[in-house]
């Protein structure tokens, strides 16, 4: 897939970044954000934002201690 700023190329997108950084045992949250129509684009698009600083996670995915 390479049109990501559409609503599903952007769904797709966010899958696949939660995706990577949980299987390496972190928790990053990933959400998606109308932005409407850009001139510049000649259409509208949707970003996809997370809690990432400089694209790095940051919290460590807790997981249930079983008793």
């Amino acid at each position: 897939m390479s049109e990501f700023c559409s609503r599903d190329g952007a769904s797709h997108l966010a899958v696949k970044i939660q995706d990577f950084w949980r299987k390496r045992g972190f928790d990053v949250s990933v959400e998606m954000r109308s932005e409407g129509f850009v001139s510049t684009m000649r259409s509208a698009r949707t970003d996809v934002r997370s809690d990432m600083i400089n694209g790095m996670p940051r919290r460590i995915m807790v997981e249930a201690v079983a008793s």
